[in-house]
């Protein structure tokens, strides 16, 4: 595996600037449509005459959307090239958001939801394969850190704009601005994208070619094990954002915007991780960076269940406890998307999907099972992340040796190219 950092230069290929500035744009599009609607439960709850439980299950439907459209949309692209299939999920994310605005049944809305997960998949697979295209080694690792900054913008400021319009003016407002987002973001990459999948590495739509690339893809232990300490920490990063507004609004008596200035604040550590991976990936080792990040969640969990135990939930306690908890996934979640995705030369697509579908399917279940938890304190949710870094401190320990083994060349070439 070669470390080079040129982007292939082609007809219209604009200057690298220009390229990761569009990455970085289009990247919160596959998160916003979570975190945008939060503050916003508990309104839609009233006002669609449902249950808790159906309303966080359009989080999970979304999700699994996601989760199930990653592997073909990778597959897809390529085959067909990054920009073609980019520019056909965010036209679906644009119109099923339409769509949801104007919803007035909870059916429906969940199975919009669904084809809006599809859509916005792209946003965040084709992104990473595009950086992969153009960036390997330890800078792949530090841009993934970039991206994941970028994405982790969606809950630093998704919450608070959500709880702005849900007073100012209606839910439905918060997915007529997601469609403006994924409308402006069409515009772009429609004019200013370049394809930046080389002819050589177009792969076709072989089915048992793919199976064989996913098989051999899923025996890498590392990959594995990298893709399902992102899964655990992603699941425990947008499990919060399902509880939170009803611990917050319900609980605590904040309102829908009160509660998106908090997210504001928790999302800020978020985003303050993801930032830390950016700039630490190339200086310091990932064993150090992923048991540092581990530390924060730790120290966030002890917070949120000791509290919980203690005094109930408390506004500055559940805040304390959050901000640690966000700041290990900020870190942790790009961290290890970034190492696994850059064990591999061809296929980034594929084996970008393959990455994302498994662990968004890891989320999906989480998160349905965890609809139904009891939601006047935090005592459930601490215990789930208790186990989350468990699971998440032996898959790091086994994933980041001191010394890890790399990925023989031959053997690489044997799984991506079938």
């Amino acid at each position: 595996m070669t470390d080079t950092t040129a982007v292939r230069r082609g007809p219209r290929m604009p200057s690298r600037r220009v390229l990761v500035a569009i990455l970085l744009g289009v990247i919160p599009l596959s998160q916003a449509p979570i975190d945008i609607y939060t503050p916003a439960i508990p309104t839609m709850i009233t006002e669609l005459g449902t249950t808790s439980t159906l309303v966080q299950n359009t989080v999970t439907v979304y999700v699994l959307g996601m989760s199930l459209g990653l592997i073909p949309v990778g597959v897809i692209a390529d085959a067909k090239g990054r920009r073609p299939t980019l520019l056909v999920c965010l036209a679906l994310l644009l119109v099923t958001s339409v769509g949801i605005a104007f919803t007035t049944d909870i059916a429906v809305l969940l199975v919009l939801r669904f084809l809006q997960g599809v859509g916005g998949c792209a946003c965040m697979v084709l992104v990473y394969a595009v950086a992969a295209d153009t960036t390997r080694g330890a800078k792949l690792t530090s841009l993934s850190g970039l991206l994941g900054a970028s994405w982790g913008l969606a809950p630093v400021i998704a919450p608070a704009i959500g709880g702005f319009l849900v007073d100012a003016v209606s839910w439905r407002g918060i997915f007529v601005l997601v469609a403006v987002l994924a409308g402006i973001a069409l515009l772009v990459v429609w004019l200013v994208l370049p394809e930046t999948l080389d002819p050589a590495d177009a792969q076709p739509i072989v089915p048992k070619t793919i199976a064989r690339v996913l098989g051999g893809t899923l025996r890498q232990k590392i990959f594995l094990g990298l893709t399902l300490a992102f899964a655990v920490f992603a699941s425990a990063q947008l499990l919060f954002g399902i509880v939170a507004p009803l611990l917050y609004e319900k609980v605590l008596g904040l309102t829908p915007f009160q509660y998106g200035a908090i997210a504001l604040v928790i999302g800020a550590a978020n985003l303050g991780g993801e930032l830390a991976t950016g700039a630490f990936a190339t200086r310091i080792s990932p064993r150090t960076l992923g048991f540092t990040a581990l530390g924060s969640f730790v120290v966030g969990t002890a917070v949120l269940l000791v509290s919980g135990l203690t005094v109930g939930p408390d506004l500055l306690l559940l805040t304390i406890g959050a901000v640690f908890v966000m700041l290990g996934c900020g870190a942790l979640c790009p961290l290890a998307y970034g190492l696994a995705l850059g064990l591999f030369d061809r296929n980034l697509g594929l084996i970008g999907g393959l990455a994302s579908a498994v662990c968004y399917l890891v989320v999906a279940a989480t998160m349905g099972l965890a609809s139904g938890l009891h939601d006047r304190n935090q005592v459930p949710l601490s215990l789930i992340y208790v186990g989350c870094a468990v699971v998440g401190a032996v898959l790091l320990a086994l994933c980041l040796r001191p010394r890890p083994r790399a990925v023989p060349a031959a053997e690489a070439d044997r799984v991506t190219q079938g």
